[in-house]
């Protein structure tokens, strides 16, 4: 028994889902038992924090953004125009700026990277897959796209859009409710800063 194309992308966003849920709870598990170098009431920690929120509110707009173009639409074409046109998968670039900024409600660049870090390692295992899955469906139209669009740093000189765009609501409403669960972590991780100022928690780590 063969299995579909469809069921090959469904397949590798559940692994995904997973992936990122694994990486989710060991960082948090960490941030548990660390603490920032400077202390949980410097200037430098809340300043991380400060950063990561903006960083949170960046990556939830951008993922809605591209939602416009992507929405529903990544299993029936092709999409090369907004976002899509200087980055295959901007999408996910956004969703690294989230990463950073969840890390960095620790008030802690070093986790602030090892969040954005393992982000990058999950979603460009995805990206393969997903790469592959594309390849196989789309054939020279995707080879062509993929040419010329880099994987993920954006060449804005490759701009291109067209004047009016169909949105789809629903897939547009789930990105930002999916984008909204970034944050979690303002509330999760000012908990872990109290019941570390309690004594609840051990801070047995010092990370800068």
């Amino acid at each position: 028994m063969t299995t579909s194309p469809i069921f090959d992308l469904q397949a590798v966003q559940k692994v995904r889902k997973g992936a990122v849920l694994v990486a989710l709870l060991g960082l948090v598990g960490l941030t548990m038992v660390s603490q920032s170098a400077t202390g949980l009431d410097s200037p430098l920690h809340e300043g991380v924090e400060a950063v990561g929120l903006a960083a949170i509110v960046f990556a939830i707009v951008g993922r809605a953004w591209c939602s416009l173009y992507i929405g529903g639409r990544k299993k029936a074409e092709i999409v090369s125009r907004g976002p899509y046109s200087i980055s295959r998968n901007p999408l996910y670039i956004f969703s690294f700026f989230g990463a950073f900024g969840i890390g960095a409600q620790s008030g802690s660049l070093t986790l602030a990277v090892l969040f954005t870090l393992a982000s990058v390692a999950v979603f460009y295992l995805t990206v393969r897959r997903e790469e592959a899955w594309l390849g196989a469906t789309f054939g020279a139209a995707y080879a062509d796209y993929k040419a010329r669009t880099p994987r993920f740093l954006p060449d804005f000189t490759r701009w291109h859009d067209e004047p009016e765009l169909s949105v789809r609501p629903s897939f547009f409403l789930t990105t930002i409710r999916d984008g909204l669960v970034f944050l979690l972590a303002i509330p999760l991780f000012e908990a872990v800063d109290l019941a570390q100022a309690q004594g609840w928690l051990a801070a047995v780590v010092r990370l800068p």
